[in-house]
């Protein structure tokens, strides 16, 4: 029996596999999330396109999804946060991050996604890239200040350039 893909500690098919194959509904938004992306390290990619909002799938490319499924090391799923997607909402916002190795580097796919339950069923509508921030951890050099090469020229004279 093997863990499931998505980072629940489950088996595969105890917790994903049943929402894959379409004999359970997932119960909320995330869990449609993770059943998402245990469908991508699985190559299902058929379940990708089921489960995005039909009036959107006219937008995929299912060549471009499915090469990206196959050439990706999936290295695992992070719910950083959600917002309603309850089995009482109709709506949702998941916020994950799916690690995974392509052509050898290391990569994060960080972004969040809004489902719409239609009929009992959470579909995928639309995801937004989320932006990683990054602060300074030291004062920023000023254009009259000595430049932090050491030359002894204002930074403005030298690296500043």
């Amino acid at each position: 029996m093997s863990t499931c893909p998505c980072g629940s500690g489950n088996s595969f098919t105890d917790c994903c596999e049943p929402i894959i194959k379409g004999t359970l509904n997932a119960p909320t938004a995330a869990g449609l999330m993770r059943a998402r992306y245990s469908s991508y390290t699985t190559g299902d990619i058929d379940f990708i396109i089921e489960t995005t909002h039909p009036d959107h799938r006219d937008d995929m490319d299912v060549k471009e999804i499915t090469s990206w499924s196959e050439q990706s090391n999936w290295k695992g799923l992070e719910i950083v946060d959600t917002s309603e997607g309850t089995e009482r909402d109709d709506w949702g916002m998941v916020e994950f991050k799916a690690k995974f190795e392509l052509g050898g580097n290391e990569l994060s796919h960080h972004e969040r996604s809004e489902f719409v339950k239609v009929d009992g069923k959470w579909y995928f509508l639309d995801g937004n890239p989320v932006t990683e921030t990054y602060q300074r951890q030291g004062p920023k050099v000023g254009r009259n200040d000595p430049c932090s090469c050491g030359s002894g020229k204002k930074y403005k004279k030298c690296c500043g350039k």
